[in-house]
């Protein structure tokens, strides 16, 4: 704050889990936004890269039951297939078409014509 003009600038960290505080544990993921940026500190804590995504999954069902509990309206699974769905397509994977109903008619078949 050289001139005194500057804003007190404050990194906005979330508390540790009690748990964290009762039992010890270490920190794998930090993600931070600072000027519309993604920061992102990591600790390379299994021996498969590939377990990344068993915790990356669960990650994301919780952050469906966060959003659920804080929003009215929404559902954790609805939130939880939105956020799974945009992750998918930031990686190039095609939108998924809604499931038909069990209940809805199957599209007719065209008859099949018998060479003479």
């Amino acid at each position: 704050m050289a001139n005194g003009n500057e804003e007190l600038r404050i990194y906005q960290a979330l508390a540790l889990p009690d748990q964290a505080l009762e039992h010890g544990g270490h920190e794998i993921l930090r993600l931070g936004i600072i000027q519309d940026e993604l920061y992102v500190s990591a600790r390379p804590s299994f021996k498969d890269p590939e377990q990344w995504g068993v915790v990356l999954a669960e990650v994301t069902r919780r952050l469906g039951a966060i959003y659920a509990a804080q929003t009215a309206g929404l559902n954790k699974k609805d939130v939880t297939v939105q956020i799974a769905e945009a992750f998918a397509a930031d990686f190039g994977a095609l939108p998924v078409k809604a499931a038909r109903s069990k209940t809805a008619k199957k599209p007719a078949k065209k008859p099949v014509r018998k060479k003479r």
